[in-house]
């Protein structure tokens, strides 16, 4: 979401590390980039000002033009000044708050097609995964063909109970219902998903208010489509201003938007953005750091984010069996695409290697290389088309057997080549780790584990 703001940034703050010292004048011109970058990312007017004025405050001192880096002085305060932007001060706890009395009413409004009836299934699959809570969803859209029955797939999925659906109920009186069977059945939390409009308009905004008004939501969360830009801005701030919320939710950031609508956001409604959509699958949501994203806005990198979905993904019994068979030595293809699969589940490829300091500017680079598809998919493709056998033996694969598999995979004879190369040389690399031990590689350092490294003209 926030590519064309970061890449155009980071442009900037490359020319003002370039230099040695910097004077009042190149302060001025790099904060006019950054303006016309904020502006040209869809970030709103008064927001840009309040940006622009408090680095300009900040930077302008003698402590940043007589500092040893000036260019990076002047990095660090306007990450600071984003992540004000987006909230990162603000008091209170990050992502849904749950503490109040159960059954916990969370209020899901906004306009039809922001993805607010999969929103609700993403919250309820976290609640119930990381939370541990009861969860009951319950639809409140009587407007929309198949909208009830969509959130009832979703709690499927979701594996959480929804609210049994009765026909000619009003949204208030399935409000009412669903609160009363989450007190009798002891649930922990109820999201109440109400319905959208194309547009905003005087009957959504009443219907709206008259459930809140009657369930008392602890947190009534509006969910936006980041697409839709400024549209986005003037969505919140009229639900805002008719309904009251206390959070947002941004979807489809994995799309290409501009980034400028979170960055409003914050200044616009005073309400934070708690969680990020980045995809249809259940699984697809995250909570929002202010400090994160404005890391990945300046090439700073998101390491922990990248740590943290590892930690949800990879199987850690599975991982210490494995770390036990390679220092045995016993690394085979079928660990190999045991590795494979994992990497798969945390996502893209690219996405992963965005969340790493510095790899932002290779990002065209590393999409146009095709790195998902053409790296992890088809050499799973290939090690699927092996033999049991094959895979724990590689050696016994000869020239007849890499055409058949090379024809069972849909690759060619050198990529299945290509394969196996790589992975001999990882398993020998593995083979001189556990030889050497801990203090011979301290010694010997890289060279030691790829032998003729130095004699290789660079």
């Amino acid at each position: 979401m926030f590519e064309a703001l970061g890449n155009r940034l980071q442009g900037v703050f490359d020319r003002l590390r370039g230099r040695g010292a910097l004077s009042e004048d190149d302060v001025n011109d790099a904060l006019r980039e950054v303006r016309i970058a904020l502006l040209e990312a869809d970030v709103a007017l008064p927001v840009v000002k309040d940006i622009t004025a408090k680095v300009r405050e900040r930077a302008v001192g003698q402590e940043v033009i007589r500092s040893i880096q000036p260019g990076q002085q002047v990095v660090k305060i306007v990450h600071d000044a984003l992540v004000e932007a987006l909230g990162g001060n603000d008091e209170g706890p990050r992502g849904l708050d749950l503490n109040a009395p159960a059954p916990v009413p969370i209020l899901m409004v906004g306009l039809q097609g922001s993805g607010k009836t999969t929103t609700s299934g993403k919250i309820a699959l976290r609640l119930r995964g990381k939370e541990r809570k009861k969860v009951l969803l319950a639809s409140l859209d009587v407007h929309r063909p198949a909208a009830q029955l969509q959130l009832e797939q979703l709690a499927k999925r979701a594996e959480v109970a929804s609210l049994p659906i009765v026909a000619g109920q009003t949204p208030l009186q399935i409000a009412e219902r669903a609160m009363d069977q989450a007190r009798r059945e002891l649930f922990d939390v109820v999201v109440l998903d109400t319905a959208g409009r194309l547009a905003i308009d005087e009957a959504l905004m009443a219907e709206v208010a008259a459930v809140k008004a009657a369930v008392k939501p602890h947190e009534t969360l509006l969910v936006v489509d980041a697409m839709t830009g400024q549209d986005a801005v003037n969505t919140a701030r009229a639900f805002n201003e008719k309904v009251g919320v206390s959070g947002i939710v941004m979807t489809r950031v994995d799309g290409d938007a501009r980034g400028g609508a979170a960055l409003s956001m914050r200044a616009v409604t005073g309400a934070p953005i708690k969680l990020l959509g980045a995809g249809e699958k259940l699984d697809a949501l995250e909570e929002f750091h202010p400090d994160r994203i404005a890391g990945r806005i300046l090439g700073m990198g998101d390491i922990v984010s990248l740590v943290e979905r590892a930690a949800e993904t990879i199987d850690q019994a599975e991982a210490e069996k494995l770390a036990a068979r390679m220092q045995k030595g016993q690394f085979s293809l079928e660990d190999y695409a045991a590795q494979l699969k994992q990497i798969g589940k945390m996502g893209s490829l690219s996405g992963m290697l965005g969340m790493l300091p510095g790899v932002g500017k290779l990002k065209a680079q590393i999409e146009n290389a095709n790195l998902d598809t053409t790296i992890l998919k088809k050499q799973s493709a290939i090690i699927g088309s092996m033999t049991p056998k094959e895979r724990r033996a590689p050696e016994i694969i000869k020239a007849s057997r890499k055409r058949r598999i090379a024809a069972g995979s849909g690759a060619s004879v050198q990529e299945v080549n290509r394969l196996l190369k790589q992975f001999e040389d990882m398993r020998d690399m593995m083979k001189r780790m556990n030889k050497m031990g801990q203090k011979g590689m301290m010694r010997g350092g890289l060279a030691s584990l790829l032998p003729g490294l130095g004699k290789r003209p660079f």
